[in-house]
């Protein structure tokens, strides 16, 4: 049944170049969805709808930070491929460095993705939905959010903003029909995420935990995959999750003890 429980849906993933968002967007298309991949990397997404056609999966380079584009980009979705049923925010950047090494330019750039980004698609979408009175969409944030990180403050407060505004749209859209969560990861093998771990004993400072950084270390023993994410967005926009709105799922193996 899973395999057609989203037939007749259509669904945007930004971030869907590579990683989590390519996780994320080709399970809702072998889960029968018609999906706009998008992403800043015009190939990456490109190579997404090659691999899956374009009758399934329907490729668009865009810069979610351009609010511009983003409105284009929703109204071109929601009049050649279908009104939108699914959003699922995962584009983000992480600029790593303590505080006093952060640049302005590091703060805005993260800001601009991992917040402002998350904003100019939502309300595009949500304007949509709200009139139809039915949708889900999904932010990918992260664990991070509720757990103070050493050199990711700018991350880590990005990814809160961005949790908290997910939240708040849900509480405002619930009336509508429309069903607003998060799905919150834990350190990731993705590039982006490997960032502050660049030293030889790293891996196992990840999975063991450090006291110098405040990380307590991953209870399940091991990093958080792309595929984990995906599957855990699959449910949320799944008839299955119908009556679960404003949460924040943790798939992270117990490193943030849900605190």
């Amino acid at each position: 049944m899973r395999e057609t429980e989203l037939s007749g849906r259509t669904a945007l993933v930004t971030g869907a170049g590579r990683g989590t968002g390519e996780a994320v967007a080709r399970l809702l298309a072998e889960r029968g969805a018609r999906v706009v991949a998008v992403d800043r990397d015009a190939d990456g997404v490109a190579a997404l709808e090659a691999a899956h056609g374009a009758a399934r999966i329907t490729a668009r380079a865009v810069d979610i930070t351009d609010r511009s584009a983003v409105d284009e980009l929703v109204d071109e979705a929601e009049r050649t491929v279908g009104p939108l049923d699914i959003l699922v925010n995962v584009a983000g950047v992480l600029r790593a460095g303590s505080v006093v090494e952060l640049t302005d330019q590091d703060w805005a750039d993260t800001f601009a993705v991992n917040t402002t980004g998350v904003f100019q698609v939502c309300r595009a979408v949500a304007r949509r939905m709200t009139a139809r009175r039915s949708g889900s969409i999904i932010t990918v944030g992260s664990n991070a959010a509720g757990v103070p990180r050493a050199g990711l403050a700018a991350y880590t407060a990005s990814k809160a903003a961005a949790t908290l505004f997910t939240k708040s749209l849900g509480l405002e859209l619930a009336r509508s029909g429309v069903r607003c969560n998060v799905v919150s990861p834990g350190s990731m093998s993705a590039p982006t995420q490997r960032q502050p771990w660049t030293e030889p004993d790293s891996r196992s400072r990840v999975v063991e935990g450090d006291l110098t950084a405040c990380r307590v270390g991953i209870p399940h023993g091991r990093r958080t995959e792309a595929v984990d994410i995906a599957e855990a967005v699959g449910f949320l926009v799944s008839d299955r999750a119908r009556h679960i709105t404003m949460h924040d799922l943790y798939a992270d193996g117990g490193a943030a003890l849900h605190a």
